[in-house]
């Protein structure tokens, strides 16, 4: 039986903050299974490097006929997980992409891709896409993939031609819910923005496909998650009344709420589900 390997290597794209991560990952020798992928307030651009990556809303539609197949993943917000099988072996390389950048870098505002959980990377962003998967697939080393990788991500920044920016409010509307953690009120954010709470949510909904209440929602529990996992990448238990605290909910059976919704799962079976993941690193950094 092969041993099983886990490698996974972060980069830092120097693309002034629109891509918030990017992790290039190689797995081999793994139990076959569902993987979950969680909501969060970003948007997962993935290029699979092996087979294509299959998905589904529930794991009956990932395990079966009706499952998405794609070598390119565009993943927009979302507000239940997404459940991945996990084959035997798999390679690629995951973006987190600020939801304000997808004009820039997908050519498409963030609320167009949240009508599906999963959507064909090629659709949206053509041919060139596909050129890059071939040429990172060639490539012999992250370094060098990554590199490619930044280089394609800014042309396109570079020639942005979505026809439009995003308006000031909606872009000072997801600065103040960061600065808040996803804690403050929707009649402060309106506040402070100067709009009414109805016309601010049709805004940021046009925008990102989520209402604001939604966006700080996946915030704090983006803060949440990675509170949690923390502790055990490092071997230890977490705390998850402290967390529940630290992060602005009102109790830990709040906490525990936000994670079955996000997740499918409680905090301990998540993490129980994830360990051997969490501590080979495919968690934590440059996501808060």
């Amino acid at each position: 039986m092969e041993s099983v390997s886990r490698e996974f290597v972060r980069a830092s794209p120097r693309l002034d903050g629109m891509v918030v991560s990017a992790v290039g990952y190689r797995t081999r020798g793994e139990r076959p299974g569902l993987h979950r992928g969680l909501p969060s307030p970003y948007l997962t651009l993935i290029f699979s490097l092996d087979g294509p990556v299959v998905t589904g809303p529930t794991p009956e539609q990932a395990g079966g006929r009706d499952a998405d197949r794609t070598d390119i993943v565009l993943g927009g917000l979302h507000q239940s997980p997404a459940y991945v099988v996990r084959p035997e072996h798999e390679a690629g390389i995951q973006l987190a992409v600020h939801p304000l950048a997808a004009r820039a870098l997908l050519g498409v505002p963030a609320a167009e891709l949240a009508g599906e959980l999963v959507t064909p990377g090629a659709e949206v962003l053509g041919r060139r896409a596909a050129d890059l998967r071939e040429l990172l697939c060639e490539q012999g080393g992250w370094e060098e993939r990554f590199a490619s990788l930044t280089a394609y991500l800014r042309q396109r920044a570079a020639s942005d031609a979505s026809g439009g920016s995003v308006r000031p409010e909606v872009a000072e509307a997801w600065a103040w819910l960061a600065r808040h953690q996803g804690t403050g009120t929707l009649r402060g954010l309106s506040r402070h923005v100067a709009l009414s709470e109805r016309r601010l949510t049709t805004l940021f909904r046009a925008e990102t496909g989520l209402s604001p209440k939604q966006a700080g929602r996946l915030m704090r529990f983006q803060r949440a998650r990675n509170a949690v996992v923390r502790p055990v990448a490092a071997g230890a238990a977490p705390d998850l009344a402290r967390v529940a605290a630290d992060c602005g909910y009102y109790d830990h059976s709040h906490l525990v709420r936000d994670f079955r919704q996000y997740t499918g799962a409680s905090p301990s079976a998540w993490l129980a589900e994830e360990c051997r993941n969490i501590q080979a690193g495919s968690y934590g950094g440059g996501e808060e």
